[in-house]
């Protein structure tokens, strides 16, 4: 009996890793191509990820005094911190990168209970605006791998548009007729047989795979020595604060699947949980973590409740970190697959953040006048990088990206109409409307 519950256990844990695992190695891929690593440094950057990952599940499945919120949440890359991970790097280098998410983890474990304090500041008007300029932000992206990636030389080919579009198909005919546990793994499913199709196409090079070792131990500082710059830090304590808001939601949302009521001190551990992962991902050249919402809808399927699974996943995880030859055969994904399936995944995002704004009063003008403002100003940035050009570098590292300036813009809009009123309550059941990362 016991050998059978330990199985069930086990056979869960797989899968809340499938259901998060192209959510977790599409970040280090974005990032790294962007920052043109080689596919060495690329197989570490997703094999810490992955360990990574799995060391931030455990530390917030563990409610202990300081940390820990103890609920069934799963924690992987983020995909906020892309497009400031990409600029930061490129203009002051990968140490930087490093340098400003450690920053960012330990003034996240310092404010932890400030934030606990001031979480109604950040109601549906706020989450529902930055969930959806998250997810604007990331498109274009996704609709350049579409073609085969910025700077390739067969840019907007027949063979990648279709690729891409065969991937971008699969997943949608999966998502019509699929049904339970298969749905949700649509994404993997799409990247895994796009893959296949790529390969038989020529399009693969099975070269990294085949010259990556079996086992490896995580290397602190991987990529040389971090160096803390003053803008990618406060960009980075940026992102930082727009992950606790998106967290904030999973967190109310588990509470209520779990009949497991939270208050400001379990809050607080839970900051802090994700503040040591971002200090983990620093030191281990990983990313910034937060807590994935297509877990919770998987809780909510299985109706297993327990931290007990997702500490099985965290387990495998971290095992799969382990293995370069595991992270290597994601380095051989093509970027018109990739494409495919990451216009889905943020095309998701935007749709998650509008159902999140059901849940607010647009019968106030200021609620009006926070989304029109906030998104206008996160998607213009994005279209028109070049809008703060003249400003000081540190300044524009800042509000150079889209997400960063329109998630400021909500946060600061909100505080200005209507601090001192009464505040809208968090959205209790945000599990649909947050599968930012399906």
């Amino acid at each position: 009996m016991r050998e059978t519950k330990r199985m069930r256990i086990f056979s869960l844990g797989i899968q809340h890793v499938l259901a998060m695992y192209a959510g977790a190695i599409l970040v280090p891929l974005l990032v790294g191509r962007a920052l043109n690593l080689t596919a060495e440094q690329l197989a570490y950057l997703v094999s810490i990820d992955l360990l990574t990952c799995g060391i931030a599940t455990w530390l917030q499945a563990r409610k202990g005094k300081y940390l820990g919120i103890g609920l069934p949440a799963v924690l992987g890359s983020s995909f906020v911190a892309v497009t400031p991970m990409i600029a930061i790097g490129s203009q002051y280098g990968i140490p930087a990168i490093y340098g400003s998410i450690i920053a960012a983890g330990i003034f996240i474990v310092i404010c932890a209970v400030f934030f606990s304090k001031i979480v109604k500041l950040f109601p549906p008007v706020v989450i529902g605006s930055v969930v959806t300029i998250i997810g604007l932000a990331l498109i274009p992206t996704g609709i350049k791998n579409m073609a085969g990636g910025a700077n390739s030389e067969n840019f907007g080919s027949l063979d990648n548009l279709a690729l891409s579009f065969g991937v971008l198909l699969f997943i949608l005919i999966l998502n019509r007729y699929a049904r339970g546990f298969v749905r949700s793994l649509a994404v993997l499913l799409g990247i895994i047989v796009g893959t296949l199709v790529a390969a038989l196409m020529g399009k693969v090079n099975f070269a990294s795979v085949q010259e990556a070792s079996w086992f490896h131990l995580p290397q602190p500082f991987y990529f040389g020595w971090p160096t803390f710059e003053l803008g990618p830090i406060i960009t980075m304590i940026i992102v930082g604060t727009v992950v606790i808001i998106e967290s904030t939601g999973v967190f109310m949302a588990l509470s209520k699947i779990c009949d497991q009521p939270i208050n400001e001190k379990d809050l607080a551990r839970g900051y802090r949980a994700e503040g040591l992962a971002f200090v983990l991902g620093g030191i281990f050249n990983a990313f910034p973590y937060n807590t994935f919402a297509q877990n919770v809808g998987l809780v909510q399927l299985s109706k297993v409740k327990t931290t007990n699974v997702v500490v099985a996943a965290g387990g495998i995880l971290i095992f799969l970190g382990l293995i370069p030859k595991v992270a290597a055969f994601a380095t051989i994904i093509p970027s018109a697959v990739l494409g495919g399936a990451t216009v889905v995944l943020f095309g998701m995002v935007v749709s998650s953040g509008i159902k999140m704004l059901q849940h607010v009063d647009f019968s106030k003008q200021s609620n009006l006048l926070i989304v029109a403002c906030s998104v206008s100003l996160g998607l213009g940035v994005t279209a028109v990088p070049d809008l703060f050009a003249q400003l000081p570098q540190s300044i524009r590292i800042i509000v150079g990206d889209g997400i960063i300036t329109g998630s400021l813009c909500a946060i600061l809009l909100n505080v200005f109409f209507n601090l001192g009123f009464k505040k809208e309550s968090l959205p209790v059941q945000p599990v649909q409307a947050q599968e930012a990362h399906t």
